[in-house]
């Protein structure tokens, strides 16, 4: 795991940003702590810097070129079929100076060029350069799970695993008004887009080639196998899946500890953490887990549960119960180290859970992505149900006007309800894309044209309908595809990517392996969801050995009590920051009647979404302040 960044000059001034090479590779300097250098030749500079993990010797040492010298690698990740791969070169007569992956990765790409990128298994951002052609290629991983950032121009085109890390290059900083509007409806931004204009997030499962006096090529290398129909009969009964499933998350747990350094899982209690433990404890008598809990905050602390999975497997188990003046000691921490605006608030405890698990281990294993590839949230079932009829359905519409007046928020349990009636009335006269795009939002389009004056009211649809094309009509397993397309990568892997390296920490993925993805996308939607019943067999599979408590439980996940907050403890912050209507009027971006709007709500006894719509700008304007000021 580390951080990377380089420049590709296609002239002379081109070659004038390569004396901000050290600087762009120094901005990264938090997702590797353990080495740093650069490479230079004519028209390209590299940059690394290393969180070593695998063969922690400088023989691992990046940028790593080949004994000729013509080739030159930099490289984010771990490819965890290395060895394998490794043994397969050296019968072809490759020989290895090092342990490592790095190594293994940069000799199958001068063996096989972009043919290599069909054989790895892993997660990863990479540019790999060919001085005697003067050719780059860059990649990212599969299901996105590593990021990279792109700029390109008429003199250069230049990279970087974080935005910081590019805008060191002197770049225009000049706000992307089309990602804006996005933004504000998502908290998050959607690839390609990045707030700043002109620069781009490659793809997930995409490349990208670099060459003097050609154009940029980029070319998709992968994508998820179009879901089976819901309702499709395949060979594998539920039984043979269970087992199928359970044999395929061994052998990617297994995959994923291999390590040279201390390791360890995040263990919040719920199933997918639990699964990851209980798998992880049969490839050690030490493993060690890691919690956090709200000690002020009840309703949302999950820390009993995950004791009773550490007693279960015999863990190594430490948990952070943090008060409220604990998390707000660190949101300065957080916001700060977001350089381009990204608004899920429980960013803080995972940044919090990092930072602690960072003095114990330097890898954790975690349960992402279960959730889009198996259902796991609140609105998959939602929206499976909305297409079925029935009563329910019936009852809901004539209480919409009842709903708008009752009080909701998602600090209290039934405030929570309230406001899920409230959203399950509305996404019901929605067409099945809109529905999906309703559900996936915190305001709409018309909220956003609102809250912005309107030079920045600049609304493109475009990139909406790319990742509602996902969306066929109420099929559940393409509803699935659509989170695994734009909420996996761009929030929750975003999410985790950014506060693990904050803390030089390695956070690996079991659940996100590409043959999970792919057999969970093989099998029918009864196998995922059935009535009130989500990741039904990932679930049934490990029933027998994870705790029956577990089964018993709301799914609460993994909040940040902010309602409060803005009430009390971050009053000052935000009349200085949002609330303060000389600044919002200079600034000529928001509609003071908007800001004032939520402010009023804030305070009311129906407080609903708002205080995510409240730290969405929150962050935004200290990132504005930062960065465009």
């Amino acid at each position: 795991m580390c951080g990377i960044t380089g420049i590709f000059a296609f002239n002379e001034i081109g070659r004038m940003q390569l004396i901000h090479l050290e600087n762009a590779t120094r901005a990264i300097s938090k997702r590797g702590p353990d080495h740093h250098d650069t490479f230079l030749a004519e028209q390209v500079g590299l940059g690394h810097r290393r969180l070593a993990i695998i063969d922690t010797s400088h023989a691992g040492n990046q940028p790593m070129s080949d004994q000729s010298g013509r080739y030159t690698l930099v490289f984010n990740g771990e490819i965890y079929n290395y060895q394998q791969i490794r043994q397969d070169l050296i019968k072809k007569g490759y020989q290895f100076n090092s342990d490592g992956d790095t190594e293994v990765l940069l000799t199958l790409l001068i063996a096989e060029g972009v043919d290599a990128l069909q054989k790895l298994n892993g997660f990863f951002a990479f540019a790999f350069y060919d001085d005697k052609n003067q050719k780059m290629l860059v990649a990212r991983d599969r299901m996105g799970i590593k990021p990279l950032l792109y700029y390109s121009d008429a003199d250069k085109f230049l990279f970087a695993s974080e935005m910081k890390s590019v805008l060191t290059y002197k770049i225009p900083r000049q706000l992307n008004k089309k990602a804006l509007n996005y933004y504000l409806q998502l908290n998050y931004l959607p690839a390609p887009a990045t707030m700043i204009e002109g620069v781009h997030k490659l793809m997930p499962g995409e490349y990208m080639e670099i060459q003097k006096g050609r154009e940029l090529v980029t070319q998709k290398y992968y994508d998820i196998p179009s879901p089976v129909n819901d309702d499709a009969k395949i060979d594998l009964s539920y039984d043979d899946a269970k087992n199928k499933l359970i044999e395929l998350l061994e052998q990617s747990v297994k995959d994923r500890m291999i390590a040279d350094v201390p390791l360890g899982t995040f263990l919040s209690g719920g199933i997918d953490s639990s699964v990851i433990t209980a798998l992880a404890s049969k490839q050690t008598d030490q493993l060690n887990t890691f919690s956090i809990g709200y000690r002020d905050d009840h309703f949302f602390d999950e820390t009993a549960y995950a004791d009773l999975v550490a007693k279960k497997f015999n863990t190594n188990h430490t948990v952070f119960s943090l008060t409220r003046d604990e998390l707000l000691h660190h949101v300065d921490e957080v916001i700060d180290y977001i350089d381009d605006p990204f608004a899920d608030s429980s960013a803080l405890p995972v940044y919090i859970l990092s930072k602690k698990t960072r003095e114990h281990v330097t890898v954790a294993l975690s349960g992402d992505g279960a959730d889009e590839i198996f259902s796991g949230y609140n609105k998959h079932e939602a929206w499976q149900k909305s297409f079925q009829g029935g009563m329910t359905n019936s009852l809901i519409k004539p209480l919409k006007g009842l709903l708008q007046v009752l009080p909701k928020s998602r600090s209290g349990k039934l405030g929570n309800i309230f406001r899920q009636l409230l959203k399950y009335s509305q996404m019901l006269q929605l067409d099945p894309a809109e529905r999906y795009w309703f559900l996936a939002t915190f305001q709409q389009e018309w909220a956003t044209k609102e809250a912005l004056r309107p030079d920045y009211y600049e609304w493109d649809s475009s990139l909406k309908e790319s990742y509602l094309s996902y969306v066929k009509g109420s099929s559940f397993n393409n509803f699935l595809l659509a989170d695994t397309k734009l909420v996996l990568p761009n929030d929750m892997l975003t999410k985790v990517d950014l506060m693990s390296m904050a803390n030089h920490l390695e956070v690996r993925v079991p659940f996100l392996d590409h043959k999970i993805v792919e057999f969970a996308f093989s099998l029918p939607a009864s196998y995922k969801i059935q009535g009130d019943l989500r990741k039904r067999i990932l679930q049934d599979a490990f029933r027998d050995i994870l705790p029956a408590e577990l089964y018993k439980r709301p799914k609460k996940g993994f909040e940040v009590p902010l309602l409060p907050w803005f009430k009390n403890e971050m009053k000052s912050t935000l009349a200085k920051e949002l609330f303060n209507q000389s600044f919002i009027e200079e600034q000529g971006i928001f509609e003071w009647a908007y800001i004032k709007n939520l402010q009023d709500q804030l305070h009311s006894i129906n407080p609903g979404d708002v205080h995510a719509k409240i730290w969405a700008l929150l962050v935004f304007q200290k990132w504005y302040k930062k960065y465009l000021m």
